[in-house]
């Protein structure tokens, strides 16, 4: 029994439409104003272009495929990459992408249809070569194609129009949330060195014992942290496994020291010989040289005991009868440090680099020992807060990411829209294609005068 609904048919994508009839045209017959579509001008899953380029931009060497407004633009190389967009105008385009007419066919149905699950599925399995699949002309033709009545066709078009820029804005806002987590997290840092994170409770321990819990005086990380440059080890010293692990600049982030990241080992050897830049509990690491205008570098974290610091990651151990560990590590990451320390900059064109001296002389608020504590107590709830928004963000993407397909799957099912028994039947529509294409002079393939009208 056929589970396609009442008035539809199954047919193939070749039954429907003239596929890869496409003309190719000589780059000195385009004219420099059209439009040129490369594939990597469509974003993938969207339906959207990224860029827009005329000929004249981009001067072609090679010829292209044609197109007109209202054909259906499919990027045949890589297809799980799901590149499909509807041309608004007529241009010109990469052999890798097939111009579809639609002929009788509703445009945005047939737009949808090939971005629709069942036919990611399909042309997934049958593209041919490993590294850069492409999926074949007869491949394409023989791909399951579900007919519905015309005037169906358009009614699924147009909810589907609604209800997919509905998940457009809900992705958009979603996506929007770790930026604004990341001004949150920048908020509570500056709130915490400023004292406003413990306001209140200054005001209630300056009551009950008179001390004076005023502006945070600010003095040089060297009086508070006892600054060390890491060690330049030799590149044929290091192992991917080993005996001890060292730390370089890319292991150093925000935050946290990330081991994983291209690992460095070293012997129980040179180990013992360099014993001085290893680390103890409690330490902060501080990467010194990066990307000029990525700024990339000036990260902080806490260091793991027992690793080597390798050349130009900086080694700070806390003078605890002065400072929290955990409270400088904080001020290492606010925006008011990272102001300070890229002031020092210096380095050649995309390399930078910030020296030690300069370091050690950054400003750094010194509460009392106790409010250092408190701030770092304070500021950890609020963070365990935006690391739970962060996971239910992930949750959401992930949802929302499989709601698209999940309404287009549902759509060439027959479910989306209702139907109407008075529509005319997809079988009438498909005799009125085949009647038209028999009708119609064979396509001359191959490179014509590029006169886009």
């Amino acid at each position: 029994m056929s589970d396609l609904p009442e008035g539809w048919i199954s047919t193939t994508l070749g039954q429907v439409v003239n596929y890869a009839d496409n003309e190719t045209v000589d780059p000195t017959d385009m004219p420099p104003e059209a439009w040129l579509l490369e594939l990597e001008d469509i974003q993938r899953d969207t339906g959207k272009v990224l860029e827009w380029k005329t000929v004249g931009e981009r001067l072609p060497k090679s010829a292209k495929n044609r197109f007109r407004a209202g054909d259906v633009l499919y990027g045949k190389l890589r297809p799980y990459l799901n590149k499909v967009v509807k041309a608004e105008k007529n241009g010109f385009c990469s052999n890798e992408i097939i111009a579809i007419s639609p002929g009788l066919l509703d445009q945005s149905y047939l737009f949808f249809s090939i971005r629709s699950p069942n036919f990611i599925d399909y042309v997934s399995n049958v593209s041919h070569g490993m590294r850069m699949p492409r999926l074949g002309t007869q491949q394409a033709k023989g791909a399951p194609f579900r007919l519905p009545p015309l005037t169906e066709q358009t009614r699924i078009a147009a909810k589907l129009d609604e209800l997919l820029a509905q998940v457009d804005t809900l992705k958009t806002r979603i996506d929007g949330i770790p930026a604004l987590l990341k001004r949150f997290r920048q908020s509570v840092l500056a709130a915490a060195v400023s004292g406003q994170l413990t306001e209140e409770w200054r005001l209630k321990i300056a009551s009950a014992d008179q001390l004076d819990h005023s502006a945070y005086p600010e003095v040089p990380l060297d009086s508070l942290a006892d600054f060390q440059n890491g060690f330049a080890f030799k590149s044929d010293w290091f192992s991917k496994t080993g005996d001890i692990q060292v730390a370089k600049i890319g292991n150093v982030r925000n935050g946290k020291v990330d081991l994983d990241n291209s690992p460095a080992f070293v012997s129980y050897e040179v180990g013992s010989e360099y014993q001085r830049f290893m680390t103890l509990e409690g330490d902060i690491l501080l990467s010194m040289t990066g990307t000029k205008y990525k700024r990339d570098y000036g990260n902080a974290c806490s260091a793991p005991a027992g690793i080597l610091v390798n050349q130009r990651v900086g080694k700070l151990r806390p003078q605890r009868d002065k400072v929290d560990g955990r409270f400088l590590l904080l001020c290492l990451q606010t925006a008011g440090f990272r102001e300070q320390f890229f002031s020092g900059e210096t380095g050649q064109v995309s390399q930078g680099n910030v020296g030690s001296e300069h370091i050690k002389k950054c400003l750094i608020p010194s509460p009392p020992i106790e409010e250092q504590a408190e701030i770092v107590c304070r500021t950890a709830q609020l963070f365990a807060f935006a690391e739970q928004v962060e996971a239910k963000v992930v949750l959401a993407k992930s949802r929302v990411d499989h709601l698209a397909q999940s309404i287009l799957a549902k759509a060439f099912r027959g479910e989306l829209v209702p139907q109407d028994p008075n529509d005319e039947p997809a079988s009438v529509l498909l005799e009125r294609i085949k009647a038209q294409r028999a009708a119609m002079p064979k396509a001359k393939r191959g490179r014509q005068a590029a006169k886009l009208s």
